[in-house]
This record gives structure tokens, C-alpha cells and sequence, in this order.
């Protein structure tokens, strides 16, 4: 999965806009499982919790790429968002922006069928889940139709600017 995704930032020189809007995925994890079972990030003990793709967000975002993570949650928060909340200082540690949009702020606003990924306004990374939230069909599609990638980033900034700073958002 990862691998579409760190080469377009790589390259990417500007901005990266993450967009997610499932309420799980992959509930397989094994960081998953282990916050289900009681285990939390210690956010003073950062070997504890920095992994490889954090390296990757820094990395860009010392280049001066913007990165921007939305995701579009049911309220009350399903186990899974509510791990993610958990963990989502790490993401703003490593340099990325969050917020939070409750789906009941969002009711009418025309947002994209899958989750994704646009990289400079230009090379959209679609993600296909299936119903349970696991990988299915072709797993990311890359896409490079401007009229498409402009789609979304418009639907993406409507959707960005009703949502909560991560800092200010306090789930249901």
C-alpha cells in the first residue's frame, strides 16, 4: 500500500491532501488489536511509537510539502477513529495537519467514494476498500486526469473547511 503513496510524496513539492472517510480499516492490525486491549503511545517516549512512515512525513514536510489529513468520522467514534484519535499526535509530530469533519457537518457536501490521496493538485491516489475495510480490487489506483484530480481537491477543501482542528476536536 505504502509504496504509491511515498513515491508520489517523494516527488510531491508542494502539498499532499489525505482524505479518509471509513469508520475501519484493517481491524487486523496488530497496533489495533493492541489498543484494544488497553495498550496507549506514551507520547513523552517517542521510540515507543515512531515508525517508518513518520520519517517519511518529516522528511517531506522539511521540504515544505503542506500535508493535510482529513477524515470524515461518524459520531459517536467507532473503536478504530477512536484508535487513530489516540495515535493522531504522532501524525501532528511529524509535521502533519489534521482535522476533523463529524459526517453531520458534512450532510451537504459532495465528497468522492473512496479515500485518497492528491499530491500537488495533480496525481490522485485512489483508495479501494472493501466493506469490512480491508484491501480489495486494485488496492490504489493512480490517476493523472486533471479534470478528476481537480474534483476532488475541490470536494476536499469544501470538506476542509467545515472541519475541526485536530487540537480542538473532542469526539462524541
Amino acid at each position: 500500500m505504502a509504496t504509491a503513496v511515498r513515491d508520489a510524496l517523494a516527488k510531491a513539492q508542494r502539498s499532499a491532501m489525505h482524505l479518509e472517510m471509513r469508520d475501519s480499516y484493517m481491524r487486523d492490525d496488530p497496533e489495533f488489536v493492541r489498543w484494544q486491549t488497553g495498550r496507549r503511545y506514551d507520547p513523552e517516549d517517542r521510540a515507543s511509537w515512531w515508525r517508518p512512515w513518520l520519517d517519511v512525513v518529516a522528511e517531506a514536510t522539511s521540504r515544505g510539502v503542506v500535508m493535510r489529513r482529513l477524515r470524515v468520522v461518524s459520531e459517536p467514534l467507532s473503536d478504530y477513529v477512536r484508535y487513530e484519535y489516540d495515535g493522531t499526535f504522532s501524525n501532528v509530530t511529524a509535521g502533519e495537519i489534521v482535522r476533523w469533519l463529524p459526517r453531520s457537518r458534512a450532510r451537504d457536501l459532495l465528497l468522492p467514494a473512496l479515500d485518497g490521496w492528491l499530491m500537488d493538485d495533480q496525481v490522485l491516489i485512489l483508495h479501494h476498500f472493501s466493506g469490512d475495510g480491508e484491501w480489495t480490487g486494485p488496492g490504489m489506483e493512480i490517476c493523472t486526469d486533471p479534470a478528476l484530480a481537480k474534483q476532488y481537491a475541490t470536494a476536499y477543501e469544501a470538506a476542509w473547511e467545515r472541519a475541526i482542528p485536530h487540537e480542538e476536536y473532542r469526539p462524541a
